[in-house]
């Protein structure tokens, strides 16, 4: 039977990239985490010092950067950056990087060419964009609370950013990722949400599982 096409969308902290890769493990699928493909050229468009308001710019670097994805491994130009795009200087840019139109044009055709054969794809524009004819669209939501507590349990060993310091980020760049004229965050017109406000992760992925067509939960 062929491999089913998944889509996990949702703002930051909600869950996304811990459901999304168990949920991948399960099935024998691939995990592409599209949040992290932004990050990488994030990252590189500061190195580069590359301001984040040249839309072409930032079009061209994205057109003649490569990102690869592989078990949980991202590399950038041939180079390990699996830590680097988490660091807090990737979280106050990304976002304004991911707006531009020509920079989601580049990632969108490279996300689609790595979602065939089936795949549990993540982003905030998976369901609506890149591939809105997956077989099951999930919107996963939380709570800003429990997002930026999530948040503050990752980032505060490497930042010592305060909760609410995380939290005022997290409000910051919901606004953002929801209001952007390009491909902005929301639900697909066909996707389930899931509230994973104090639900464990296991719980999550075993729920998502459930809603697969019969015969393609194992």
């Amino acid at each position: 039977m062929r491999a089913p096409t998944i889509a996990i969308d949702g703002p930051a902290g909600s869950g996304k990239s811990t459901v999304a890769s168990s949920l991948a493990a399960a099935l024998g699928l691939r995990h592409i985490d599209t949040g992290a493909m932004y990050r990488a050229l994030t990252l590189k468009a500061l190195n580069m010092g590359v301001p984040v308001q040249g839309r072409e710019l930032l079009a061209q670097l994205a057109a003649e950067t490569e990102i690869t994805l592989e078990d949980g491994k991202v590399t950038l130009d041939g180079k390990d950056v699996t830590a680097d795009i988490r660091s807090p200087e990737v979280d106050a840019t990304v976002s304004a990087v991911a707006a531009h139109a020509g920079v989601r044009k580049v990632m969108v055709a490279l996300q689609r060419e790595l979602a065939k054969g089936g795949a549990v794809v993540e982003g905030r524009d998976i369901g609506t964009v890149v591939l809105p004819d997956a077989d099951l669209k999930i919107f996963l939501t939380a709570s800003p609370e429990e997002r930026a507590r999530r948040r503050h349990a990752e980032h505060v060993t490497r930042s010592g950013a305060q909760l609410d310091e995380v939290e005022k980020d997290i409000k910051e760049r919901d606004a953002l990722d929801t209001g952007r004229e390009v491909s902005p965050l929301k639900p697909a017109e066909d996707a389930i949400t899931i509230d994973s406000t104090g639900v464990p992760a296991n719980e999550v992925v075993a729920a998502i599982m459930a809603l697969l067509p019969s015969g393609r939960e194992q």
